[in-house]
């Protein structure tokens, strides 16, 4: 089993910038991609960008690419996001996900969730 524990999140004004924190422990061994996606009320979790374990590779959404970075800190297991240029329409609860075998867009192929971490951006 693979635990993720996301940090990070709060309320930030237009333009602002936050960074999330995804820490992984278990199983870490386990992983091969990493993903962070957001869910915002009544509508559907959507892909924001994923890393594969070891870090060496990014991918985006379209809409958050020049405004935010995925990276790996390899000595402490955690994956963050550093969200630049926040806009209302980043207001979402955002969750980091693993996946034992891909990297992908479809949340349905990631095997462990974390529980979330609510991200407020104020116009």
């Amino acid at each position: 089993q693979v635990q993720l524990v996301e940090s990070g999140g709060g309320l930030v004004q237009a333009g602002g910038s936050l960074r999330l924190s995804c820490a992984a422990s278990g199983r870490t061994f386990s992983i091969y991609g990493m993903g962070w996606f957001r869910q915002a009320p009544g509508k559907e979790r959507e892909f924001v960008a994923a890393l594969n374990w070891r870090g060496a590779y990014t991918y985006y959404a379209d809409s958050v690419k020049g405004r935010f970075t995925v990276s790996r800190d390899n000595a402490k297991n955690t994956v963050s996001l550093q969200m630049n240029s926040l806009k209302p329409e980043d207001t979402a609860s955002y969750y980091c996900a693993a996946s034992k075998e891909y990297i992908g867009y479809n949340p349905n192929t990631y095997d462990y969730w974390g529980q979330g971490t609510q991200v407020t951006v104020s116009s």
